[in-house]
């Protein structure tokens, strides 16, 4: 796997001034680490650290070099972005000794195809979507697949405690946190209700009336014709 290299920069400019950094297409970054005495603030060309960024995710080892001098060993930790534009806005980087271990989130991704949703029996559905591990930075893994073609039944999961890893990795997150289950289709049934009584009261109501009032009608036209006879 190639060497990821990122370019930085000491930065001066602190607080609200960095928004003219930005609108000068530098980034605010900052570097911590264990054995740094105080945090670095850096600053970062946009482009390049938003390809870096998107290369690395936050498990892969990172060269930084910072004003042309010595390469450290870094992870990336947060990134902040615009809520509106998603454009990045500023980033904690954290460096790493390959002699001490790390705690790192990694990506869960589902690889293969369960044979009781190809039978259309039921459907799969998603738990947790990473896992925390510990790890020696060297031993670091961009994600962990999971073969869902292990789960033949309805009502079969798979569990963080199924997972196959490395015996150099540790995973920190509890064994019973499900990451894929099999459950059954729902099937819906479409059903005629029959007319209510309600209903049919209403409509017998209404038919009584209606030939009430065409009897009453009779009624009075006979008198009429009575009177004039």
């Amino acid at each position: 796997m190639e060497d990821i290299l990122l370019a930085a920069q000491p930065r001066a400019v602190i607080g609200k001034q960095v928004n003219a950094l930005r609108r000068a297409g530098n980034i605010p970054v900052v570097l911590y680490g264990k054995h740094l005495s105080d945090p670095l603030t850096l600053q970062i060309d946009e482009k390049t650290l938003k390809t870096v960024v998107a290369k690395a995710g936050h498990n892969r080892l990172i060269k930084m070099t910072v004003d042309a001098g010595e390469q450290r060993l870094v992870l990336t930790r947060e990134v902040q972005r615009n809520p509106i534009s998603g454009r990045i806005v500023h980033v904690d980087f954290q460096e790493v000794s390959l002699t001490e271990k790390i705690t790192t989130p990694v990506p869960l991704v589902l690889v293969g195809t369960s044979p009781a949703v190809t039978r259309g029996e039921g459907l799969l559905i998603h738990g947790i979507d990473e896992v925390q591990i510990r790890v020696l930075p060297g031993n670091l893994i961009p994600e962990i697949a999971v073969d869902v073609s292990a789960l033949v039944a309805l009502n079969q999961s798979l569990f963080v405690k199924d997972l196959k890893v490395s015996d150099q990795i540790e995973i920190l997150t509890q064994g019973e946190e499900m990451i894929a289950k099999v459950v059954p289709v729902k099937e819906e049934v479409l059903t005629t209700e029959a007319p209510t009584a309600a209903t049919e009261v209403e409509v017998i109501g209404k038919g009584k009336k209606e030939e009430e009032g065409a009897e009453g009608e009779a009624g009075a036209g006979e008198g009429k014709k009575e009177e004039k006879k």
